[in-house]
């Protein structure tokens, strides 16, 4: 499937896009999103790209855009933002970054990489290849209490306990190897199907998170966002479900006023922090037409806050 970026005239309408000004894509994929920044950019502006999947940073489109003495691409992972920002001498001087959450296009449609039941693949999950932990490896030692949360929390799976006790019965007589054995072993297990919607999709995200502790690297990413921005900056987040989503919302939500500690009584003005963001606008979502050509777009919602 050709890679489409999701939502890039929103994203682009939504970053404000100056002449001058200096941008961060925190996730380059196959380049959309950073291709239409950069094609708004003057002579001066600049833009900062990293990934943690190295086959992102040596695609054609990558190697491509990197003759262009503006583009800057490091192979990196959200929690590195800060350090990326800061070995350019460029911290508190970004105008824009964009989070564009979750598995890419090329990501799921190569068997190869294991994040699709869709097709058989090694079960393996790893955004970054150079990680050590495979999400089969996971698999074979995890106990079953704790894959029961990471599957009720992070999948939000409400057959959470049936399918681990199905996976650790399981692996106790043959290794779990292949993104179609677990497909098969979750639809077996889950009693109910919900329409329009694979048994195994909820399993398959938890694992995912999990694997690549995705929500960690998102607390961290949010948070070093407001050290590298400057005023009037813009932070724009794509997510893809609503675990991302809430954590985004609750962020800005946090960061958009008057914070204080609770456990100091009476409150004093001298003791209340000033919230470092402005909530700009309502979620934006992709249009009909977009999720026509691009099914993979219609869970997409898109937050925006701005650095005061």
């Amino acid at each position: 499937m050709q890679h489409r970026p999701v939502m890039l005239a929103e994203v682009l309408e939504q970053m404000a896009i100056k002449d001058d000004g200096i941008y961060l894509d925190c996730t380059f994929g196959r380049g959309g999103h950073s291709q239409g920044i950069l094609s708004l950019l003057g002579a001066s502006g600049r833009l900062l790209a990293f990934d943690r999947d190295v086959d992102a940073i040596v695609s054609d489109v990558a190697l491509a855009m990197l003759k262009d003495k503006r583009f800057t691409l490091s192979h990196s992972c959200f929690s590195a933002l800060e350090s990326v920002v800061a070995d350019e001498a460029l911290v508190g001087q970004i105008d824009g970054i964009l989070l564009d959450l979750g598995v890419s296009s090329p990501q799921l449609d190569d068997p190869q990489r294991g994040f699709s039941f869709m097709q058989d693949g090694p079960l393996d999950m790893r955004m970054d290849i150079g990680a050590e932990m495979t999400a089969a490896k996971w698999l074979s030692k995890v106990d079953e209490k704790e894959l029961t949360r990471v599957l009720f929390e992070y999948g939000e799976e409400r057959f959470a306990r049936r399918i681990a006790r199905a996976i650790v019965e399981t692996r106790a007589e043959k290794p779990l190897l292949t993104t179609r054995q677990l497909a098969g072993l979750i639809e077996h297990a889950v009693p109910k199907r919900e329409k329009r919607k694979h048994p195994a999709t909820r399993s398959f995200q938890a694992i995912r998170i999990e694997i690549n502790k995705e929500l960690d690297e998102l607390k961290d990413v949010l948070q070093q966002s407001i050290q590298v921005l400057k005023r009037g900056g813009r932070l724009v987040v794509i997510s893809f479900h609503s675990l991302e989503d809430r954590m985004v919302k609750q962020f800005i939500r946090n960061e958009s006023g008057a914070k204080y500690d609770p456990g100091k009584l009476p409150v004093k003005e001298a003791d209340i922090a000033q919230g470092c963001l402005v909530k700009r606008g309502k979620p934006l979502k992709a249009g009909k037409f977009e999720i026509e050509q691009n099914p993979r777009a219609r869970s997409a919602i898109m937050r925006v806050a701005e650095r005061v």
